[in-house]
């Protein structure tokens, strides 16, 4: 079987086997703006958007179009002022429903590694008995075995990353929202977070909402591009992703045709919308 048939039958097999357990998000008439009277700036919105449970939604735009921005909302984070945002059935509420990586790991500096994951499982009401063997699958999950007693200045910048994602694993929560998280990060660890990341997505069947500028970034990760114009943010293209997001070696993904042809137009859309 060629590579492009073998990234076919994956593609059809994943269709037909996606069954989500994450929350689905429903945004309604979702407008958002910072200021007030005649200073106000309109950053978002309106957005109107559903999101399935088990979607791995990527935004995508220019900066100061509002990514960040709808990130938080859903977040808790910030306010709704203008429409309606749900996540599974009711409003955002921050550290209830979804966990949060940022560009930065933000992590506690103060312990080790495993000391981090473990004030999460704390968090999350798992019982003590249990968090030494929830730690070390968490840790086992994102690559970092055997690291669970080294301190946080004491591992590099992509591991101290794979940290903040078990952690934020560790909640159980069925939202997860990425802000950019490997933006800072070299190529090379860049594509070995991604690779982490879309494999976690699949065993979890977690819904997760992630921001970034780059296009074959959103390919690679996404199951859905949206692609929002310069500010105020309003939705520009609106992108089914039909790649398949296991069992396929990465290259051969992203040398697949319908892969390049993705990359191209969600390229396009987010020259077209940030002019």
């Amino acid at each position: 079987m060629s590579s492009a048939e073998l990234i076919e039958s994956r593609s059809d097999a994943d269709e037909s086997g996606s069954k989500g357990t994450g929350s689905g998000i429903s945004i309604k008439g979702l407008t958002h703006r910072y200021g007030r009277g005649a200073a106000a700036v309109t950053a978002l919105g309106p957005i109107d958007l559903e999101v399935p449970p088990g979607e791995f939604l990527v935004l995508v735009g220019a900066s100061g179009c509002g990514k960040s921005t709808l990130l938080r909302i859903l977040a808790g984070f910030e306010s709704i002022q203008q429409g309606r945002v749900e996540v599974a059935g009711v409003a955002p509420v921050p550290g209830a429903g979804s966990g949060v990586v940022f560009q930065q790991p933000r992590l506690f500096p103060w312990t080790t590694v495993g000391g981090n994951i473990d004030l999460a499982l704390k968090y999350a009401r798992v019982p003590r008995g249990e968090r030494s063997a929830r730690r070390a699958e968490l840790l086992a999950r994102v690559g970092l075995e055997g690291l669970a007693s080294r301190r946080i200045w004491e591992i590099s910048g992509g591991q101290q990353q794979r940290v903040a994602i078990a952690r934020v694993l560790a909640a159980d929560t069925a939202l997860l929202l990425l802000d950019e998280p490997f933006a800072a990060l070299d190529a090379l660890t860049r594509d070995r977070l991604q690779d982490d990341l879309r494999a976690v997505s699949a065993e979890s069947g977690r819904t997760s909402v992630f921001v970034t500028h780059s296009a074959d970034e959103a390919v690679y990760l996404g199951s859905r591009i949206v692609v929002l114009t310069r500010r105020p943010g309003r939705i520009a293209l609106d992108l089914p992703v039909e790649l398949p997001r296991t069992g396929v070696d990465p290259d051969e993904l992203r040398a697949d045709a319908r892969y390049v042809e993705l990359r191209r137009e969600v390229g396009r859309a987010v020259k077209a919308a940030a002019a």
